[in-house]
């Protein structure tokens, strides 16, 4: 994505998309990490094309997820994809180790088995450390790439459950209890550091902004009110609900319910909850276009056409959390096992099926935001939906009436917009008295949502 400021606003262009590979070896899922430094270079090469005036560069990615290097600095393989079941069952025995409430005590994550935590204790038990130098997250990674600066961005840091969130500094204490060396991860930086001049462009400079994609997100929220008053779900993937606040929330009510406290721009904490987001939904359509052209406009005309006939499917609530539905495969079949095994009323259409997973999407969303208005002691008057999820009117439409408060939607590339206005920050290339999210609003095309009927 290529950012053009013009006077208030910033201009965004795709140069380059591409499929992000994912490699099936043995029965484990790998990231191909040749293939999308390929990619990049390639949309690297396209933007300084574009732009010869181009002045900075950064990446962002999802997290957890990291590469292990050798002395050389070379990667030792392919690193492993969030989703590849090696880490069953690591979590659990962590907690023998460490109990869970002091892992949260010191770094403030909620418990997923795919943290980058659970997947290095995996790694360990499988003999897959040695040799390690240095280990870095994907981003941080590609920042690596092209400045050779070894840094990993708070923001991203955050993510692993390897570093204090008081502190921002890593978890020293808590990685050597699980045998875990510290040294084999570089010092975390500030979003906004300026890394260097890239080696394959040596007149840019290359940007850590927030590496972690939710962080540039939030960042870009196109919110005139304060922090206090609204919150945010960032919808892709996964859909990432929460507020913004100044400081972390520990408490044992915050740990059961689920939350996490991430580091974001300026000091910032994402108090949020990871949730199944489009990911269902995506996967269904990846066996639906097997043969097949299906696109959104279709689904979601069969999906309405289901809601105006009063369908069931509407009613219809799936725990899209429900860990059958955390891997790759049949989807489908999995939705409608579930259906089944609940008692539920059959899902006797493609567009039944897409009104229950948006209609499930939703209520996560009523259940996720009564857990946060309790937690926090505090009222939220607006939703900012943002991210792909955006651009998806009935998911929007079934989320203002589940949540009964105001959505306001957009904008779609939320993160890159994100990315790229920190970017400008930290080149000083934001106009005198202006914000980042000033700039975000006026540069978003957005879509007010407003409980209705059911």
């Amino acid at each position: 994505m290529l950012g053009t400021l013009d006077g208030d606003a910033l201009e965004l262009a795709e140069v380059h998309r591409f499929p992000t590979p994912v490699l099936e070896i043995e029965g484990h899922l790998f990231w191909n990490l040749t293939a999308i430094w390929s990619e990049l270079r390639a949309g690297l090469a396209m933007a300084r094309a574009a732009a010869p005036g181009l002045r900075s560069v950064s990446v962002d990615s999802w997290g957890v997820d990291y590469v292990a290097l050798d002395a050389s600095g070379a990667p030792i393989g392919n690193p492993y994809c969030y989703r590849d079941e090696r880490t069953e069952g690591v979590m659990e025995r962590a907690f023998a180790v460490v109990p869970a409430a002091e892992i949260y005590a010191v770094t403030g994550i909620q418990f997923l088995p795919f943290n980058t935590l659970y997947q290095l204790l995996a790694d360990a038990s499988g003999g897959l450390r040695s040799g390690v130098a240095l280990h870095l997250p994907l981003a941080d990674y590609f920042n690596y790439r092209l400045s050779t600066r070894a840094a990993v961005e708070v923001s991203m840091a955050s993510t692993t459950q390897l570093m204090d969130v008081r502190t921002r500094q890593w978890a020293r204490g808590l990685m050597e209890r699980f045998g875990l060396e510290s040294s084999c991860w570089p010092d975390i930086v500030p979003s906004g550091t300026s890394l260097g001049r890239a080696s394959p462009a040596p007149e840019l400079e290359v940007v850590a902004t927030c590496s972690h994609d939710t962080g540039s997100a939030v960042a870009a929220t196109p919110a005139s009110t304060p922090a206090g008053r609204w919150a945010f779900i960032s919808c892709g993937t996964w859909s990432l609900m929460g507020v913004e606040r100044a400081t972390p929330l520990l408490s044992a009510a915050a740990r059961d319910t689920g939350f996490t406290n991430e580091a974001g721009l300026d000091g910032t904490i994402r108090f949020l909850k990871n949730l199944t987001g489009l990911w269902v939904l995506q996967e269904c359509m990846r066996e639906w276009r097997a043969g097949h052209r299906v696109d959104w406009t279709a689904l979601e005309r069969e999906a309405r056409a289901e809601r105006q006939a009063g369908s069931s499917a509407g009613e219809t609530i799936i725990d899209l959390e429900d860990g059958r539905f955390l891997a790759r495969g049949p989807m489908e079949a999995r939705i409608r096992a579930y259906v089944s095994e609940h008692g539920m009323g059959a899902l006797s259409s493609r567009g039944a099926i897409v009104l229950a997973i948006l209609s499930s999407i939703a209520a996560s969303y009523r259940r996720t935001l009564a857990e946060l208005e309790g937690v926090t002691g505090a009222t939220y008057d607006r939703i900012h939906l943002f991210g792909g999820g955006s651009q998806h009117a009935l998911l929007c439409e079934l989320t203002a009436n589940a949540c009964r408060r105001e959505v306001v939607a957009g904008p779609v590339e939320a993160t890159a917009l994100g990315n790229l206005l920190i970017q400008a920050r930290t080149m000083g290339d934001l106009p005198d008295g202006a914000g980042i999210r000033d700039i975000a609003a006026a540069s978003s095309r957005l879509q007010v949502y407003r409980p209705g009927p059911d």
